[in-house]
């Protein structure tokens, strides 16, 4: 493992200095290996079912040594699209439609897109009338009036299909609105038709684009995978399935931050994605801990 910085361009948000090397989704690829696996096998279905081709994961449960847990969602509740998030507020919240996405094109529309069924959150991504329709989703971790916390352990279990033209930005957002001042933190983030995985750090205080710091690996996304972000104070780890691909010690954030699951149109194409791709986003598990240096695994 080593650590490098490099810029991410047609980023919508200040981006995120001692990273994986190589670089990122808008910029040429360079090769890596990734020692992370797989761990169970594919589906793509647009409604979710009971299927042995997902093999059940349950969401971790209980404390780790410096993490106190204090909120995990296995999607017990079975929720038909057009009700959420209503129907489990008081975990889930996502953007409104008809709030746009990064680039313009996607609307994010959760009424349209998401659904659980069978222990499984799908998000079916999809254009109607021309419209391609997103989703971000904000879990409602305890906190700040935001959903928002000082630091904490972030971790999903999910999946997707290879959809061209859009992409994940899973990340922890400033509570105070202002990445380029209060710093970011992405992880998972890729297109969703890319062979590789990212992770960003963005800097607080931010000089630019390149002000941050990143990994890369190669990546199955239609198989299920665990990821996991541990920010603390001056450090933050990138897990992907129990291996770390990179950390950052430079200006990292400090102020509280919430948890935004982000879907939308990919930035780089700079065209609206073919009305004809369509497919899913699914997630197994969600869980995560408060920084608790008093906290023991249980």
């Amino acid at each position: 493992m080593f650590f490098s910085r490099a810029p991410k361009s047609g980023h919508s948000k200040p981006l995120v200095s001692v990273m994986l090397a190589v670089s990122c989704i808008a910029a040429s690829e360079i090769p890596w290996t990734s020692t992370a696996a797989a761990d169970a096998t594919a589906r793509s279905t647009q409604a979710v079912m009971q299927s042995v081709a997902l093999l059940r994961q349950a969401a971790p449960v209980g404390n780790l040594n410096g993490w106190r847990q204090i909120y995990r969602d296995d999607f017990n509740t079975n929720v038909p699209l057009g009700r959420f998030p209503a129907a489990v507020a008081s975990k889930w919240g996502a953007y409104p439609a008809p709030w746009k996405d990064s680039t313009g094109y996607g609307m994010y529309d959760p009424g349209r897109t998401v659904s659980i069924n069978a222990g499984v959150l799908n998000e079916y991504i999809h254009t109607v009338n021309g419209q391609p329709l997103v989703a971000a989703l904000l879990p409602k971790v305890p906190g700040t009036a935001k959903y928002g916390q000082r630091y904490g352990r972030y971790a999903v279990r999910f999946r997707a299909d290879k959809l061209a033209g859009y992409k994940m930005a899973w990340m922890l957002w400033p509570d105070a609105g202002s990445g380029k001042t209060y710093g970011e933190i992405d992880f998972p983030e890729r297109n969703l038709n890319s062979a590789y995985l990212f992770a960003f750090m963005h800097h607080t205080n931010s000089t630019g684009s390149g002000d941050q710091d990143y990994a890369k690996v190669a990546f199955d996304g239609t198989q299920w995978h665990t990821t996991v972000i541990e920010w603390s104070p001056n450090l933050v780890r990138f897990i992907l399935d129990g291996v770390v691909i990179g950390k950052s010690t430079t200006r990292v954030p400090s102020t509280a931050m919430h948890w935004v699951l982000q879907t939308e149109t990919a930035i780089n194409t700079g065209t609206k994605p073919s009305a004809s791709v369509a497919g899913n986003v699914q997630i197994d598990w969600v869980a995560a801990w408060a920084y608790d240096k008093s906290a023991v695994a249980s």
